[in-house]
């Protein structure tokens, strides 16, 4: 009989507070994850609400940002991590707290929150920098990969990669998100060998991950498709399947994840 699939999720919460009041932890419980990592926290570590700290049975840990309520990544593991990293080795990344590199035997999960890249008037003037945050993870990961590590890379990548991605493309060609640039770089990433895990095994349109909370939209399915597994080379050898949970609510976001056949720790 085929060993049970190693369940990993990635889900943006829109904030670990507000998520916990809107069922969290039940959906956690009945997940059946056996890692799940969370972007978005925008609270500190003794911030984060006691019933999630109370859960038996994971391991915890919670990346913060200088700035209170802002950014922030979170890690529930239901085995110990045999290091936990969240360095991108320069101040002016690590101080926005957007990353988990854990290393649980030869499979490594880099958990990333990467930048919007909209500034304070929408004026996509942080596009640089979340292009500078994009290379410096990527060169982390590729040095990774090269050591021999199955890496995966999950999160809120906070860009459209294809027109099949978002609901409206024509009206998004200057929106941060699905500008050129932004879609290049993922492009790149797929170019030195990265999977799309969910592409791998779903080449069709209306498949999203985030809808604005105006209009309706999530009801009518006006969404973007801005959170990703990625895979290496070694680690997509043992991806089973993909897939993103849209009906699961309690952020503008909803849970992505993929199954592992469980030899990729080994």
């Amino acid at each position: 009989m085929p060993a049970r699939p190693i369940r990993v999720y990635s889900w943006n919460v829109n904030g670990i507070r507000a998520a916990a009041r809107k069922g969290f932890a039940d959906w956690l419980r009945r997940s059946r994850a056996e890692i799940v990592g969370i972007q978005e926290v925008r609270a500190q570590p003794d911030q984060v609400p006691a019933e999630l700290l109370a859960l038996r049975g994971w391991h915890r840990h919670f990346t913060a940002p200088e700035r209170r309520g802002y950014s922030g990544v979170g890690l529930f593991a239901r085995r110990e991590p045999d290091s936990l990293d969240t360095s991108l080795r320069a101040e002016r990344f690590d101080i926005e707290g957007r990353l988990q590199l854990v290393r649980f035997g030869r499979l490594v999960i880099a958990n990333a929150y990467f930048p919007n890249g909209s500034g304070k008037n929408r004026d996509n003037s942080r596009i640089p920098y979340k292009l500078d945050w994009y290379r410096a993870l990527f060169d982390e990961v590729e040095r990774l990969r090269r050591s021999g590590r199955r890496v995966l890379v999950l999160g809120d990548f906070n860009t459209a990669h294809r027109a099949i991605d978002l609901a409206r493309p024509k009206q998004n060609e200057t929106t941060s998100g699905f500008c050129p640039e932004e879609r290049a770089e993922l492009d790149r990433w797929l170019q030195a060998g990265w999977t799309d895990t969910f592409r791998a095994f779903e080449p069709g349109p209306g498949h999203y991950t985030w809808w604005s909370q105006m209009h309706d939209a999530r009801r009518k399915n006006i969404g973007w498709r801005i959170d990703y597994v990625l895979a290496s080379p070694a680690a997509m050898k043992y991806v089973r399947a993909a897939f993103i949970r849209p009906n699961v609510t309690g952020s503008d976001h909803c849970p992505i994840g993929v199954d592992l056949d469980p030899a990729i720790f080994g």
